[in-house]
């Protein structure tokens, strides 16, 4: 019976291998992790979803079996990620404590009501849910729904944030989009969200960041891709740790408490809230302005029969408020994602008045 509870700890850590290799590296990497003293789950894919075949894509049954050896020698509860039915049941016979859902798997409805249909009435397994590869939260919500529709009781069931596919410039190999995945917990508050720093990153260098950010914003746990030999791994080895190095970075996240008992800092936070509101309220009212603007343009061209996007104006716009990013002290990034929410609304607005 699986004695595992969601809830038991926070932060709640797992980390073990992106793929179950050999035997050996998988039972060293996962002693080596378990000595730190500081993982509550072991981790290891062992069927992987490649983009393209005739690459590495697992070891299969056998390395459930050096898993379900790594938990009978250290103790730990042990997670694996589950595709289909047969990789559920052969999953839960090794005695498989979690069972993960891959951003690929999430973005088919189907293959999560086939997986929530082999796992129907079980009230012992944990769930953990993967978002979805697009920023779909509609769909993540979905994939929740047909695990509890199924009879898995929501405090069974956590989310992963792994990051999202994104089209364009990034230094992470997938958008952390942190506001999105706040929007989620508004959703699910009450279910256990575990941050990804491995997939979102891509690679080691901004691991630690990644981490920091998580812990900053309330996550409840991390899940860490280590190997006893990163560079020679069979999968993602540029976003894998030591378990040394995993060590020191968990070691060096600060996980700070909800709140305190401090009248002062009570006070300051809401004196400083409430300039924000007003700030905010400021804000939107220009925004209104400017849109009111959007919509007299919008009149103007359609008086004349001109197109809605004037694509050298707009580059002119982004040029001119990017290259005050430094001044203003905003990164690059942060400007142009609200240029882009301005831009859109705008068009819409102008696509109102010549059309309707």
């Amino acid at each position: 019976m699986n004695t595992f509870k969601l809830d038991a700890k926070r932060p709640l850590i797992i980390s073990g291998p992106c793929s179950a290799e050999t035997k050996e590296q998988t039972l060293e990497t996962c002693k080596q992790l378990a000595a730190t003293g500081l993982v509550d789950v072991l981790r290891a894919g062992i069927w992987k979803p490649r983009t393209r075949p005739g690459t590495f894509e697992g070891v299969g049954l056998k390395g459930l079996a050096w898993m379900a050896q790594a938990k009978e020698i250290t103790g730990l509860p042990i997670a694996v990620e589950v595709a289909t039915p047969k990789h559920v049941e052969s999953a839960l016979e090794f005695g498989v404590d979690i069972l993960w859902i891959g951003a690929r798997t999430t973005v088919s409805p189907f293959a999560i009501q086939d997986i929530a249909n082999a796992l129907q009435g079980n009230k012992e397994i944990t769930v953990l849910i993967k978002n979805p590869m697009n920023p779909d939260l509609d769909l993540w919500a979905g994939a929740v729904a047909r695990f509890t529709n199924a009879g898995i009781p929501q405090q069974n069931i956590g989310l992963i944030h792994r990051g999202f596919s994104y089209f364009g410039h990034s230094k992470y190999r997938n958008a952390p989009m942190w506001h999105l995945i706040i929007e989620m917990r508004s959703r699910f508050p009450e279910m256990a969200m575990i941050c990804d720093p491995s997939h979102i990153c891509g690679c080691r260098e901004y691991l630690q960041e990644v981490s920091q950010t998580a812990a900053d914003l309330r996550f409840d746990g991390l899940i860490v891709e280590s190997h006893i030999c990163p560079d020679k791994a069979l999968s993602d080895a540029s976003q894998q740790l030591t378990p040394k190095d995993f060590e020191q970075m968990i070691r060096n996240i600060n996980w700070r408490a909800d709140s305190v008992d401090n009248p002062e800092f009570a006070k300051a936070l809401e004196r400083y809230r409430t300039e924000i509101d007003q700030i905010d309220s400021e804000v939107f009212d220009l925004l209104a302005r400017r849109m009111r603007v959007a919509e007299n343009i919008g009149r103007v061209k359609r008086e004349n029969n001109v197109a809605i996007l004037q694509g050298g104006r707009w580059n002119s716009i982004v040029e001119k408020v990017i290259a005050q990013a430094e001044k203003l002290e905003l990164s690059p990034e942060f400007l142009k994602t609200v240029l882009e929410a301005i831009h859109i609304e705008s068009i819409n607005r102008q696509n109102q008045i010549m059309n309707h």
